[in-house]
């Protein structure tokens, strides 16, 4: 009997999946802004979007201040 094909999609070859998961919960009318602020954006997704704001503040380009 053949091998019964996995469902969902194939696994990425090594080196090309992120790396990490960073959890975080946001409440319905953040989620709602962030949608926005994605879909406004040149980023094609919220989690592209997300990664982009992130990396402007941490590198102190985004004109959000710094701790």
């Amino acid at each position: 009997m053949p091998k019964a094909k996995k469902i969902g999609r194939p696994k990425l070859p090594k080196g090309h999946a992120k790396a990490d998961i960073i959890p975080v919960r946001v409440n319905p009318d953040d989620r709602r802004l962030f949608e926005k602020a994605a879909k406004a954006s040149e980023h094609k997704t919220l989690s592209a979007w997300i990664r982009y704001t992130l990396r402007s503040a941490a590198n102190g380009t985004s004109g959000v201040p710094q701790t």
